[in-house]
């Protein structure tokens, strides 16, 4: 995905399992708490991390040069 934000699928993926481990674990607070559940909405969250790190999601960071906006003079009175 070449200039674009979006990161690549891989990287997606392991958002998307963490993302499940937060709905998981949120749900299971809200019901009761069910503290299994709890745990397991967690142990997913690790999932997710583990898998983050074996794609190196960090590397899909695509920086940018700086963008220079045309400057304009702000006449604040105070």
């Amino acid at each position: 995905m070449a200039g674009s934000h979006g990161g690549s699928p891989k990287s997606w993926l392991a958002v998307i399992v963490i993302l499940a481990g937060f709905t998981v674990g949120g749900v299971a607070l809200c019901f009761g708490p069910n503290w299994p559940l709890v745990w397991a909405g967690a142990g997913i969250i690790a999932v997710g991390g583990v898998i983050a790190l074996l794609v190196d999601i960090f590397s899909d960071v695509i920086v940018d040069a700086p963008r220079v906006l045309a400057s304009e003079k702000v006449d604040r009175k105070g």
